[in-house]
């Protein structure tokens, strides 16, 4: 039975790191579960020591910290021992990189799938999906396959936005997506806006926050998400 909480972004506006996604980061983790592990992998240019402490600077809010899977000389044994995993943000490639480096990719999909809880924001969400073809990011390494955990049969996309500056002649966020849809008309991409998120219990999936999402497949075209509705259909 998974238990996830993918959030967007760890910031909304101006908000402070993590301050918008604190109070749904409390709800989700139980009172007995104090300490989490986290994967900092996707942060490397800020430096691991770095985003550890950042991180836990943020989760004494809510009287909880982490320890960086990095302090340990066994990954693989940190994870299986683990009473919660944290994926923050950074670059997509790069984090996927490391977890097949680390070969991880097979023992936190097992860990997850026996209820262990899973918090991701940003390329953590994106990780949680079947692959990561539709992060935002730049593929500045190239890791061994893209296909990712697999905790929820389909595309995420986070920090979804509709917004286009004016004189850009890029392509906008729903025609890459569309794009991918053409390729993969097989699978449905949800894009989560900053501030919400997606809650996984067992066999309900729920978007969270006060935005809508959106869900595209081919064929079906662009499905709203009402704010704080259930989801389960997409499981």
């Amino acid at each position: 039975m998974s238990k996830l909480l993918l959030l967007s972004a760890s910031r909304e506006g101006r908000t402070d790191y993590l301050e918008h996604a604190l109070p749904m980061i409390d709800s989700f983790l139980s009172e007995s579960i104090s300490n989490i592990l986290f994967i900092p992998y996707a942060g490397f240019a800020l430096g691991y020591d770095a985003y550890e402490q950042k991180v836990n600077h943020a989760f004494k809010g809510i009287n909880k910290s982490v320890t960086s899977i990095h302090q340990y000389d066994d990954p693989i044994k940190a994870v299986e021992e683990a009473d919660a995993i944290a994926i923050g943000g950074g670059n997509t490639f790069y984090l996927l990189k490391q977890l097949y480096d680390n070969e991880l990719i097979d023992t936190i999909r097992r860990k997850v799938n026996s209820s262990t809880p899973y918090i991701g924001w940003s390329a953590g969400s994106n990780m949680a999906g079947l692959t990561i073809c539709t992060t935002n990011d730049m593929p500045i390494v190239q890791p061994r396959s893209f296909k990712a955990l697999g905790l929820v049969p389909f595309q995420i996309n986070p920090h979804y936005t509709d917004y286009q500056p004016p004189n850009h002649n890029g392509e906008t966020r729903a025609e890459r997506i569309y794009e991918y849809t053409c390729a993969n008309p097989d699978k449905y991409v949800v894009g989560i806006k900053e501030g919400t998120a997606l809650e996984r219990d067992g066999d309900k999936l729920y978007h969270r926050g006060d935005k809508g999402g959106l869900v595209f497949r081919d064929g079906e075209g662009i499905r709203t998400i009402k704010a704080d509705s259930d989801v389960s259909w997409l499981l």
